[in-house]
């Protein structure tokens, strides 16, 4: 139900969709819910939720809807190297990512200084920067601890 002056109310991925223009279908519903309450999902674990809640949903159903999902702004597509892609639901901020490098395990960071796009190119070639992408890479504090406990 819209608000007093006809907003969609927070999280409700049936309004967002129709907002974007798409259809709203189940899988799709499904999809961008998941996605939102996930953390950093790729697309097979996306796949197997969406199964738990509807059932039936084909792989490339769900590549197409997240690939659709992303171009409209209503998640984000992030490729960490040497992992598959993951989604997530947090959009519009210009965050960035801390990946641990034992387990893969992704972590938001909020922007590291200064107002977006947080970091500015020595040289920018003559483009407008409107986003930075930043990855950090570390290991995790679980990881660290087996790290430590294996030491001994």
């Amino acid at each position: 139900m819209d608000d007093a002056k006809g907003r969609a109310p927070l999280h409700d991925p049936a309004a967002e969709l129709r907002a974007a223009g798409f259809r709203v279908t189940a899988a799709r519903v499904a999809i961008l819910d998941t996605v939102r309450s996930g953390d950093h999902l790729d697309v097979d674990t996306v796949t197997a939720r969406v199964r738990e809640r509807l059932g039936r949903v084909s792989v490339q159903a769900v590549y197409e809807a997240l690939h659709a999902l992303t171009g409209a702004g209503l998640v984000r597509r992030i490729e960490p190297a040497g992992s598959p892609a993951r989604f997530e639901g947090r959009v519009g901020d210009n965050h960035h990512h801390l990946v641990c490098r034992d387990c893969g395990r992704v972590t938001d960071v909020d922007c590291v200084v200064g107002d977006a796009p947080c970091l500015e190119p020595a040289h920018d070639a003559g483009y407008l920067v409107d986003e930075a992408d930043v990855t950090f890479w570390g290991h995790c504090p679980d990881c660290r601890r087996e790290q430590v406990r294996n030491r001994t």
